[in-house]
């Protein structure tokens, strides 16, 4: 039996293991008649030209995973960011570790979907913003099909988060191969401010595919930090489908660090819904092997006077792929908009691949906006200076990957995070970079 037929066919139990609120019932009984409708994404989709899905869906996987295997802090530790105090949202296959947790409902809701789901006092925001931001298309009906976890997050008017808040997917092995399908929802009032890291680790070497769904709504003048840490395994796959809906003077940013897994496929839409927004994606990708990672980005500007800024940067070696789709829409009425858009990537070895396609599509004629792709190779004259210098090759190599990349970095407002990216970045560039940020 295909994955497909196989997820159809387990819908009916898992609604009736995991029940909720009757209007979201609804919700997904709809969402799992998409899904049979439209399917997987096929290459024979322009958005999925250059990503093939066809031998990650390959894998028998398991819709329902077992009962939470206990895992100890040493085990996870590596992959926190343990040195500042943030709350901490961790799931274990699918499933809330509450001893690995740290949630609070003091003057900021940052708890489980399952539980605003199901709780009245939830109910007018899950009314309001649930399913209201993901485009209708097989992908994000599968999630929203199978919602049951993942982190619900509100932060009320005129409050800033007094810390960061890390939410991290763990799957542990406990399942041959697994399916997991993480629901975020974060809602940002007016005058508020919140910094999200998010990442998904497997443990194992069984096959792993996250579909991944957050949708965030920034209010007037919300501020919005989210930070996506991709290092997984080579056995693990993940799609991230993230939705971005900004009001009148809000900012937004979403910096993504793609460093490992098997196939990586980043869904990154911002929806501009006012004046005076300012949005800013940027990443940064380092992968080697027969890695795979997909950035495909949309900025929507409706309302005029906004700015969008988008820089990645993509470093490949051995037979690694990477994608760049970004495409930036100018509506009419959005005059006196200013968008930047700029993919740079170095290609370190012969056979690796980059398919970069930047897109501008303008209908006002009072804007300022840009694109650029380049594709190339290090540097050899500044190769040659700084080993002229005394600097080993294979250092003066990683030196200059490095400062390519720094400019995405240098905007990352989370010293920690800066700290464990440079380490991470100087690990994969096989270099002692020999100094932090």
């Amino acid at each position: 039996m295909e994955l497909k037929d196989k997820l159809v066919s387990s819908f009916l139990a898992f609604d009736e293991q995991y029940q909720v609120d009757d209007d979201v019932q609804q919700i997904r009984s709809q969402a799992i008649k998409e899904f049979e409708t439209l399917g997987f994404p096929s290459k024979k989709q322009e958005d999925w030209k250059y990503t093939s899905l066809k031998s990650t869906l390959k894998h028998d996987y398991s819709v329902f995973p077992k009962k939470e295997d206990a895992i100890e802090y040493s085990q996870i530790k590596q992959y926190l960011i343990h040195d500042i105090d943030t709350y901490d949202l961790v799931f274990i296959d699918g499933i809330y570790s509450s001893h690995l947790s740290n949630t609070t409902h003091d003057k900021i809701d940052v708890c489980l979907m399952s539980s605003a789901l199901n709780k009245t006092k939830f109910k007018p925001v899950i009314d309001n913003y649930f399913n209201k931001l993901a485009p209708k298309n097989g992908i994000n009906s599968l999630n929203t099909a199978f919602t049951k976890e993942g982190a619900y997050i509100h932060i009320h008017k005129n409050t800033m988060a007094d810390k960061p808040i890390q939410i991290i997917n763990f799957s542990t092995g406990n399942e041959s191969s697994l399916l997991l399908q993480p629901r975020n929802l974060v809602v940002v009032d007016e005058n508020s401010h919140v910094q999200i890291i998010e990442r998904h680790q497997s443990l194992t070497d069984h096959p792993v595919l996250t579909n991944s769904v957050t949708e965030v709504f920034a209010d007037r003048r919300a501020i919005v930090d989210y930070y996506k840490i991709q290092n997984d395994k080579t056995s693990s796959s993940l799609i991230d489908n993230t939705f971005i809906e900004q009001k009148d003077e809000s900012n937004c940013s979403v910096h993504t660090f793609s460093l490992g897994g098997n196939l990586t496929r980043n869904n990154l839409n911002f929806y501009q819904k006012g004046e005076r927004i300012d949005s800013t994606m940027k990443g940064v990708t380092i992968i080697e092997g027969k890695q795979h990672v997909d950035h495909n980005t949309l900025v929507h500007h409706i309302y005029p006077n906004c700015e969008s800024h988008q820089d990645y940067k993509g470093i490949f070696s051995d037979k690694s792929v990477g994608v760049f789709n970004g495409k930036v829409v100018v509506e009419k009425e959005a005059q006196k908009t200013n968008a930047y858009q700029s993919n740079n990537n170095i290609l370190v070895d012969d056979k690796a691949t980059i398919n970069s396609k930047p897109q501008l599509e303008i209908f006002a004629d009072d804007v300022r906006c840009s694109h650029g792709c380049t594709i190339g190779q290090l540097d050899e004259d500044a190769l040659f200076y700084l080993q002229s210098r005394g600097i080993p090759h294979k250092e003066a190599r990683g030196l200059l990957m490095y400062a390519f990349a720094n400019n995405v970095l240098a905007s990352v407002k989370i010293p920690e995070i800066k700290k464990r990216i440079n380490n991470i970045i100087a690990e994969k560039l096989g270099v002692e970079l020999g100094f932090n940020l």
